[in-house]
């Protein structure tokens, strides 16, 4: 399988604006109205990664990720679509997100990701899915398939 550069269909990628004044910042992650339904979150959770580390490549047959990106580092996030019937099938982005370009980036099942801190410290990520993590009450299998472990993996990092 080999990929080309381009941009992969219904990734959304939404660039967050920051309103700063003398009490500090607030920086808005979503809107349910400005969202397709099929993105709505189900849960959040934040995440650090420390800098040079990677986490993924995976993907979920079933769940949307919506992660957020807003620093206090900058992450490098890597996107292969390979849903057979897409439009984008066989493309790859690659899109640089965190403290200098705070984004949200919503991942349709099916697209296999990954992301790596590349800045100078360790760096959140927000993740709000529109799948509960192991289903309702933990009582399902976790709906991910890992890419990372396999030594012949085709989803390289660069």
């Amino acid at each position: 399988m080999k990929f080309i550069a381009g941009v992969i269909q219904d990734v959304v990628v939404k660039e967050l604006t920051k309103y700063s004044d003398s009490r500090g910042w607030l920086q808005e992650l979503f809107r349910s109205d400005e969202i397709e339904k099929q993105f709505v979150p189900v849960m959040g959770y934040v995440s650090s990664t420390e800098v040079g580390i990677a986490r993924g490549p995976h993907e979920h047959r079933d769940q949307a990720d919506f992660f957020c990106f807003l620093g206090p580092s900058t992450f490098k996030v890597y996107l292969w679509d390979t849903r057979n019937g897409s439009a984008t099938y066989l493309h790859k982005m690659i899109i640089e997100a965190g403290e200098k370009r705070p984004c949200s980036i919503i991942i349709p099942a099916g697209v296999v990701h990954a992301y790596k801190n590349i800045g100078s410290t360790a760096g959140w990520v927000i993740n709000l899915p529109n799948k509960l993590y192991a289903g309702e009450a933990r009582k399902s299998h976790v709906d991910e398939i890992r890419h990372e472990s396999d030594p012949n993996t085709i989803f390289i990092l660069d």
